[in-house]
């Protein structure tokens, strides 16, 4: 699953790769800029694309917009920081956002673990030719009637691997669905049918992805050994 990832552009930079203002994400300048290691599990702030003129800045960790209370957000969201591709049209926290509430997900690469016995090798995955590219995301909004706060939260749409992921993800088998440069805006177009929405997740091309094993703590700094991943 797809519950680590990397945003190592600073928000004007990001803000250009999409052709978007950069008025929002700036006021979050502080928490936003050069996130190497971004973990799903503190429900951090991170930018996302939406059709809005502007980068949003949201939560990672959806919320329906139906849920009832705090006890009940907070208990959802542990679920929701990835979505199926092949249950998002049932789920009901997934089935209307889906249809009408998707967005980019912006990433410079995301985190997996190889399992080699008690053994778990961190690696860092990105594209070969894309510093800023695109995971496929669903969004909503839940106004919170016992204090009046209105909550901005996404997940991020999950896919089969490829071969390259799957030598990787060797336990779930799962990778983030990513969208080309070309399908971006496509996917963004608010009145798509069921099977159009499904036929952008899927795995990506593996020959245009690559990957490193982190030597160093890789939370809390770059990694300065890249060792290449070998293919299986």
């Amino acid at each position: 699953m797809c519950f680590h990832n990397s945003m190592s552009a600073k928000t004007l930079k990001l803000a250009a790769r999409y052709g978007r203002k950069s008025d929002v994400v700036e006021i979050y300048q502080d928490i936003l800029n050069e996130q190497y290691h971004v973990s799903a599990f503190n429900y951090p702030k991170y930018p996302i694309i939406t059709t809005s003129d502007e980068v949003q800045v949201f939560n990672w960790g959806l919320i329906p917009f139906w849920t009832k209370n705090e006890a009940s957000a907070d208990k959802i969201r542990r679920m929701t920081i990835n979505a199926r591709a092949d249950t998002l049209f049932d789920k009901p926290s997934f089935r209307e956002p889906i249809m009408k509430k998707r967005c980019l997900v912006p990433s410079t690469g995301y985190f997996e673990w190889r399992h080699e016995g008690s053994r778990k090798i961190p690696y860092y995955i990105y594209l070969k030719n894309e510093e800023i590219f695109s995971m496929a995301g669903i969004y909503d909004s839940w106004f919170d009637k016992e204090t009046g706060m209105e909550y901005y939260t996404f997940s991020i749409i999950t896919t089969d691997t490829n071969s390259l992921t799957d030598y990787i993800h060797n336990t779930k088998h799962r990778m983030p669905a990513i969208l080309s440069k070309e399908d971006e805006a496509k996917w963004l177009e608010p009145n798509l049918q069921k099977t159009e929405i499904a036929s952008f997740l899927k795995p990506y091309n593996a020959d245009l992805m690559d990957a490193y094993i982190i030597k160093n703590d890789f939370i809390k700094k770059l990694p300065t050994d890249k060792t290449i991943l070998e293919r299986a």
